[in-house]
């Protein structure tokens, strides 16, 4: 199982992340896109890397507004997995905008 990030490591890791928020239990970050088909487009991409990583986020999708939601359901919070996936969340956005 993957080791929970306490509240200071997250912290510190929100802070080299684009417009996250969050604690230990858990991390998000919304987004708006141009359009809805340049949002799906976002959640396509997104998909491809959390089946690479085997860790997925919650993502919810309001139109061409999404807010991905990270959290590692088994270990209870945030991990390091959490934040590597919002890494690749960022470049995939910055890669669109």
């Amino acid at each position: 199982m993957a080791d929970l990030l306490t509240a200071e490591a997250v912290r510190k890791e929100l802070g080299g992340l684009t417009e996250w928020s969050g604690d230990p239990t858990g991390i998000s970050r919304t987004v708006q896109l141009g359009s809805f088909p340049d949002a799906i487009a976002v959640v396509d991409r997104v998909a491809v890397v959390a089946e690479r990583l085997d860790h997925h986020p919650d993502i919810d999708i309001r139109w061409r507004t999404l807010t991905f939601h990270c959290v590692t359901h088994s270990a209870g919070g945030v991990t390091r997995r959490d934040v590597e996936l919002a890494r690749q969340i960022d470049d995939i956005v910055r890669s669109v905008r």
